[in-house]
């Protein structure tokens, strides 16, 4: 059934690399079939970090960025297939995320100045590959008065979702979002807040590393109460609703603005105190829904953080705690496969956003199309 084929693409904040699933969907069915994690060279993770941020001259720079991401894209694409086994002819569509380089949500600024910015040019990919891609999932929800984001939601209902239990399926990427399910409801979403992002940062900063494999810098260092408290002080965690974020709201200038106000802090306590700030704003948002959740599903690139995952098993002592491998779905591919699925939905002309989590005005097709 080469209709029922699929590839979802996902870039996420953390800038690490392509993530790209092989997926078959038949109604809400879906079934992970390959993967592939493409490279993005250090020259161009640069330049997308660059760009993240206001800076000169950023359509001539935005220009070419935004057709290299697309031959990126399309080149996870074709050697997911390549290794699968498959060709390309027999896939439907390609859902592609694209790249995020700039969010600005209606929760952080007046509705009429809202956008979202993804690059990737899907054009790009349906040349290259030869296949149907929907790109561009975000900007309809926006139109529509809501956040675009988080998208993962209505997804997680439709994978996830059981009768009689009430579930939070956790994202941690470099942003942190979640998805409160009453039964078969989806009761509400939304970004909790920073991830691994600032995490990353700041073992890049300090020790050169990529990412702090296993919690290891984080577990050995102390929590420093005072500042803990000062970033949860920021008004992004008061916020209830609709709510959707990205590093434009937690970077390392957001943090070194804290950090002015305690100076001669030990690095690796402040890398512990981050990765309880991650755990302490995903565990309040959870607790605070009046959702009385007993299972917490984990996805996405936390969910290899050891030290991360006791201090959220120390945060949510009244749910069980368990990856996403748990009920079907390996978490390192939940957001790849969660954009086959939009794809799909696009194509059968069926709605892709959860109007309840992102604040839109009503349910919506998601996505443009561009043709083989």
């Amino acid at each position: 059934m080469k209709d029922a084929l699929f590839i979802g693409l996902m870039s996420g904040t953390s800038i690490d690399a392509i993530d790209s699933a092989l997926v078959r969907c038949e109604g809400d069915y879906v079934q992970l079939l390959a993967t592939h994690q493409h490279d993005i060279p250090e020259p161009v993770r640069a330049r997308i970090a660059e760009l993240s941020h206001p800076g000169a001259n950023e359509i001539e720079r935005m220009g070419p960025l935004d057709r290299e991401l697309g031959r990126l894209f399309a080149d996870a694409s074709l050697a997911l297939l390549a290794e699968a086994g498959e060709r390309a002819g027999h896939v439907r569509a390609i859902g592609s995320h694209g790249q995020t380089v700039r969010h600005r949500p209606p929760s952080n600024c007046a509705a009429a100045d809202s956008f979202t910015l993804q690059l990737g040019d899907p054009n790009t990919i349906a040349e290259i590959t030869g296949i149907t891609t929907i790109a561009d999932f975000r900007g309809r929800d926006i139109a529509a008065g809501g956040e675009g984001a988080p998208l993962a939601p209505a997804f997680h209902a439709a994978a996830f979702a059981k009768e009689g239990v009430n579930r939070a399926i956790v994202n941690i990427g470099g942003i942190a979002n979640a998805s409160l399910l009453a039964g078969r409801e989806l009761r509400m979403g939304f970004d909790t807040g920073p991830g691994n992002t600032l995490l990353d940062h700041w073992i890049r900063r300090h020790r050169n590393l990529d990412f702090d494999r296993d919690g290891h810098w984080s577990s050995a260092g102390t929590v420093v109460d005072a500042l803990l408290q000062d970033l949860l002080q920021d008004p992004y965690f008061a916020r209830t609703g609709p709510r959707s974020s990205g590093k434009e709201a937690f970077n390392l200038n957001w943090l070194d603005s804290y950090l002015a106000g305690h100076p001669g802090l030990q690095e690796q306590d402040v890398q512990a105190t981050l990765a309880e700030l991650t755990a302490t704003t995903i565990a309040r948002a959870i607790n605070s829904s009046g959702v009385r959740i007993s299972e917490v599903y984990i996805c996405g690139g936390g969910a290899h953080n050891h030290d991360l995952m006791q201090r959220l098993r120390r945060q949510l002592p009244l749910a069980s705690l368990a990856l996403t491998t748990t009920i079907g779905m390996d978490p390192d591919w939940v957001e790849a496969v969660t954009f086959a699925w939009l794809a799909h939905r696009t194509l059968e002309g069926l709605a892709g956003n959860a109007p309840a989590v992102t604040g839109a005005s009503g349910a919506r097709v998601l996505g443009g199309i561009y043709p083989a």
